[in-house]
């Protein structure tokens, strides 16, 4: 049973909701309530992203209509950019950005990756394992670099 775009696209949104709530309750002790807001908004723009790339016939990745619109909702020409900064600001960084280095890791081309053999679930276990050591790899770096840790 292949599932159509629109499936993985909400399937792939409600996946990063969830591990966003729970790596950004275990990563920075905010609860589960107080991020679902911010949550709720990142995938709203996320969405409208990638229904305007939809919508608009230019040969531009869907990823650069989710940041503009993201940046234009925060914009201080946005009436509501100080909501949005509010909640959003709630939400770790690093929280949503493993799920989507993670996916980008397999390239959603999940029909292909599916008919492989099982051998292949081992090497997409090291890559999604190497893909996240990896990040908070470079996550560390950056911020004791920045002086961000405090």
């Amino acid at each position: 049973m292949a599932m159509n775009m629109k499936e993985w696209t909400i399937s792939l949104l409600l996946t990063s909701v969830i591990t966003t709530i729970i790596a950004n309750l275990f990563q920075n002790n905010i609860s589960v309530s107080d991020s679902i807001p911010g949550v709720l908004i990142l995938s709203a723009i996320a969405f409208i992203g990638i229904a305007i790339g939809r919508i608009i016939p230019l040969k531009i990745p869907a990823v650069v209509f989710v940041v503009l619109t993201g940046l234009l909702l925060a914009s201080p020409i946005s009436p509501i950019s100080e909501a949005m900064i509010t909640y959003t600001s709630k939400i770790s960084f690093m929280a949503p950005i493993t799920i989507v280095g993670t996916v980008a890791g397999i390239g959603l081309d999940f029909k292909s990756f599916f008919s492989q053999s099982w051998k292949m679930l081992i090497v997409a276990i090291f890559v999604f394992t190497g893909t996240f050591l990896i990040q908070a790899i470079f996550a560390q770096i950056f911020l004791n670099a920045t002086h961000a840790l405090g």
